[in-house]
């Protein structure tokens, strides 16, 4: 089947989405998505930060959509036409979501440990605004021990239901779910310290913002400063390839392997995960590369770094040679007085 998004035309097979659509032809008119995860089966549909405009709904019926639709679950038909960053409705509508999204959640990403590599954030800085219209108090809920491995921030949660489905479809036996409804709608367990499945880990690299979070990496260092490489093991429980998070020769913590949408390539289990924190423990096959615009990338060590030149005059730059050994002080010598007064401590 044919569909154009953005005026870029691409072929798909029958049962495709939308969304899935975008990704093959990649760039800016990839729709932002922070509830679909194309390895968890019945996820999508429910943060609406995907919307896209449907200008032309298929050769057949060739009518548009009236309202803007969900691209994680909406199918496409054969000669569709969408409209992703070209349309003023979804560029609102991104806006007016994103906001939404934000009028609960905290302004905690100066310690937060999601910080940098979180998807809010990135929805935040291209959709967001910098002023907030909300007067009424944030709701909050109290702190709550799920586990052991996993730390639940349930005030930073939006509620994308990704970790309750990777508890149903990667563990034996779900022990956590979303209770009580509305605005008092949470992320909880029946029984305090329940979570402690060995998959369970998975659960904070799937969660989108800083609502679950390792324990063992809390508060120890910003991801930016971290050296991340790819590495493996042979593991009897699960596939062994992760990225080993590092602070020179200590490795601060182990996640899974994720690709550009940030998506893990393959769950790993609670030992790789939490277990195994030694260099010789560990494969290392090289640096892990991220996407340009990713913040991490400001401690870039993948390529080499060129010096800047800049073409002036030296004094421009550099000051005068007697006024930087003026501001040093070390290559000024004190007078013959000023150095008799320092040895008799007057000075």
């Amino acid at each position: 089947m044919k569909v154009t998004i953005d005026g870029q035309e691409i072929n798909v097979e029958p049962g495709t989405t939308i969304l899935q659509a975008a990704r093959m032809i990649g760039g800016e008119s990839v729709p932002p998505a922070m509830c679909y995860y194309s390895k968890l089966k019945g996820s999508g549909g429910k943060c609406r930060c995907c919307l896209v405009e449907v200008s032309k709904g298929s050769e057949a019926d060739p009518r548009p959509m009236p309202k803007l639709m969900a691209s994680c679950v909406t199918g496409v038909m054969d000669g569709m036409e969408v409209k992703s960053i070209t349309s003023e409705r979804v560029l609102d509508a991104r806006k007016s979501v994103t906001e939404f999204l934000l009028i609960n959640h905290p302004l905690d990403c100066p310690v937060c440990d999601q910080a940098g590599e979180c998807d809010l954030q990135n929805l935040s800085f291209k959709h967001g605004s910098a002023n907030t219209r909300y007067i009424e108090e944030k709701r909050t809920f109290e702190p709550e021990n799920i586990g052991d491995k996993i730390q639940l921030h349930m005030n930073r949660c939006i509620l994308c239901y990704r970790c309750v489905m990777t508890a149903d479809q990667l563990t034996d036996g779900r022990v956590h779910g979303v209770i009580n409804r509305g605005d008092h709608a949470q992320i909880s367990t029946c029984i305090s310290k329940a979570i402690d499945n060995e998959f369970s880990g998975n659960m904070i690299d799937v969660c989108p913002v800083g609502a679950l979070t390792d324990k063992t990496f809390r508060f120890k260092q910003r991801v930016w400063f971290n050296k991340p490489y790819n590495a493996h093991r042979n593991c009897d429980k699960c596939c062994g390839k992760t990225t080993l998070w590092m602070f020179g020769n200590e490795i601060q913590r182990v996640t899974a392997r994720k690709d550009e949408y940030h998506e893990v390539e393959e769950f790993i289990c609670n030992e790789c995960r939490f277990e195994h924190k030694n260099v010789e423990d560990w494969v290392i096959e090289g640096p892990r590369k991220f996407e340009k615009d990713s913040v991490i990338n400001q401690n870039n060590y993948t390529r080499q770094i060129k010096p800047v030149v800049i073409e002036t005059e030296k004094q421009i730059l550099l000051g005068r040679e007697k006024d930087r050994r003026k501001i040093s002080m070390q290559a000024i010598p004190l007078k013959k007085d000023e150095k008799e007064a320092f040895k008799e401590g007057n000075v």
